[in-house]
């Protein structure tokens, strides 16, 4: 996928995060993140948005922390989280294709790239959050034909996951003999990766490249939230003490 579609994933799904949660109000309890209430899903994900767009604009080329939470609650909440979806979107929407700034996954492309791409894969598994604060199954969202996800973002995400966030060494996913895992899409050809476990982090490959232990499949959109953990894995075959491994140990944090 192309920056230019990753914005529009996410200028879509930031706005119908804010949508869902004027719907449910800022103290309906969200099942996905357990202790969670919209309130906190709402801060979240703002505060996320607005440290992902200050880099951008300030052209920040190290770390910075994420800002606190204001002490803002109901519409003032609200209002707040739009405003700094509407202000990365309008960043990266802005933002020259030679901007240097910091990122943080391996293999990212450039700035711009990066944060469309992580951005959009971060307000869309947060709008699933969403709905399933109003009763719908993460699952049955990402089927969804009028707002599910597509099985290219989805695979996409995927991607990211196991390739971008279970490269780097806080990864916690890791077996004390090395042992393989597939992660394989049912309805994008030829889509499958190989996740090499051991002591150290995670070493994924595209494609079938070895023989698995254990293989986790399914539809690429419902795959993807099962992977966040939002949703049962479809199909587990194999060793699946390796699918708890993954639900037990692969929460990014």
């Amino acid at each position: 996928m192309d920056t230019a579609r990753f914005l529009r994933t996410l200028d879509h799904e930031g706005r119908l995060l804010g949508e869902i949660a004027e719907e449910t109000g800022p103290g309906a309890e969200v099942p996905t993140c357990p202790g969670w209430r919209m309130r906190d899903l709402l801060g979240h994900t703002g505060a996320i948005h607005r440290w992902a767009g200050a880099f951008v604009t300030g052209r920040h080329t190290s770390a910075r922390p994420r800002d606190k939470v204001p002490d803002l609650d109901g519409e003032a909440l609200l209002a707040w989280y739009r405003d700094g979806h509407r202000l990365l979107v309008d960043a990266l929407a802005g933002a020259p294709s030679d901007l240097r700034c910091w990122t943080f996954l391996p293999g990212a492309g450039t700035p711009v790239a990066f944060w469309a791409r992580r951005q959009a894969h971060e307000t869309a598994v947060h709008r699933v959050d969403a709905e399933a604060a109003r009763g719908a199954a993460p699952a049955a969202v990402a089927a969804d034909p009028t707002h599910g996800f597509t099985a290219e973002f989805a695979a996409d995400g995927i991607d990211e996951l196991l390739r971008g966030f279970h490269a780097r060494s806080r990864s916690r996913v890791r077996t004390p003999a090395p042992r393989v895992l597939r992660v394989r899409t049912t309805d994008v050809p030829d889509t499958a990766w190989t996740v090499r476990l051991s002591p150290e982090p995670p070493v994924t490959e595209r494609g079938a490249t070895a023989e698995a232990d254990c293989e986790l499949a399914g539809p690429a959109a419902v795959l993807y939230l099962a992977l966040w953990n939002r949703a049962p894995v479809p199909s587990v075959s194999g060793d699946t003490a390796l699918a708890g491994l993954w639900r037990r140990t692969s929460a990014v944090g």
